[in-house]
């Protein structure tokens, strides 16, 4: 009944400034109440979009009395042959395979955990208190554990060196550096994969669990046969999702240690930020991240490749 109200509100608003008929055409009308949103998009995404793959092919620096000059291709080609822009691609990789992977293990062992433990008590709190760390930021995050890590006044170091007699320079180390970011990381971004694996978890059919149960199925041929078939599309997509946040990782790593030391922690996003904020290359700048998303992209197609090959086959 209120619907019904709300569209007629709609309908009188059209005709009393005579801007269309409704009534005689809905598609316009659609059109128009979509508009705003369109038009959001558009600014916002679309423009800016073009806009910076435009600028790709254009020499252009803030600091640069030269102006505005088009080189066509050779922002994209001294882009690739940089040996420090395959570099931060080769970590940005590393952390994504890494992470990723981790976070996944363990979202897979703690979702089934949590999903064969309904009557645990106290099991709605360690869910709640288990997704915390997935509702701080980044930023702050980095900070928490930058603190954390700290040779000087940081916990770590207080216990390492009460029970060991060593203290750890976590985040100036370049051996430990990289696995402590991981380590933040993984922390962070594990519950996420808890919550994927529990929505999968949920749309699997309980009449095939309970026809297995009834046939003593083993729990090995369980989880291969019936859970993970009907659960792949939703765990492929919570790693998908998490592959392309983690070539977009820059507040994290920016907080915690700013690619350095040296730069075993720069990541593509920090090498980017690098040259458009602090060296204000906007051109080159514009060209690496048009091959940062042309490889998200392509790290996407891989993924939904991998996801309908058997209903390809099929």
């Amino acid at each position: 009944m209120n619907l019904n109200i709300e569209n007629n509100k709609v309908l009188l608003f059209f005709n009393k400034f005579k801007i269309l008929n409704p009534q005689e055409n809905k598609r316009i009308l659609a059109y128009w109440l979509l508009a705003p949103i369109l038009i959001f998009f558009i600014v916002w995404n679309v423009i800016p979009l073009f806009w910076m793959v435009g600028l790709g092919f254009y020499k252009y620096t803030l600091t640069s009395s030269e102006g505005v000059k088009f080189v066509g291709l050779k922002n994209y080609i001294d882009i690739l042959s940089s040996a420090d822009i395959w570099h931060s691609l080769s970590r940005t990789l590393l952390f994504a395979l890494l992470g990723v992977g981790i976070q996944t293990l363990l979202g897979l062992v703690l979702g089934f955990l949590f999903w064969g433990s309904k009557k645990m008590p106290g099991r709605r709190m360690a869910v709640t208190l288990l997704f915390c760390p997935m509702i701080l930021t980044p930023v702050a995050a980095g900070l928490y554990f930058k603190l954390i890590f700290d040779p000087i006044f940081g916990i770590v170091n207080y216990f390492l060196k009460n029970w060991f007699g060593i203290t750890i320079d976590f985040i100036g180390n370049a051996k430990w550096a990289f696995p402590a970011v991981i380590l933040v990381d993984t922390w962070m971004w594990t519950p996420f994969m808890i919550l994927i694996t529990l929505a999968a978890l949920g749309s699997v059919p309980k009449a095939e669990l309970e026809s297995a149960e009834v046939d003593r199925l083993p729990w090995v041929k369980r989880i291969l046969f019936i859970i993970l078939p009907r659960c792949k599309f939703i765990l492929m997509l919570g790693i998908l999702l998490r592959t392309i946040d983690s070539f977009k990782t820059m507040d994290l790593v920016h907080t915690m240690t700013f690619g350095g030391p040296g730069n075993v922690t720069e990541l593509i996003a920090i090498y980017l930020y690098r040259r458009a904020f602090v060296s204000f290359t906007i051109g080159s700048s514009s060209a690496l991240a048009v091959i940062t998303l042309l490889t998200a992209i392509a790290f996407t197609s891989i993924y939904l490749y991998i996801l309908s090959y058997k209903e390809r086959k099929a």
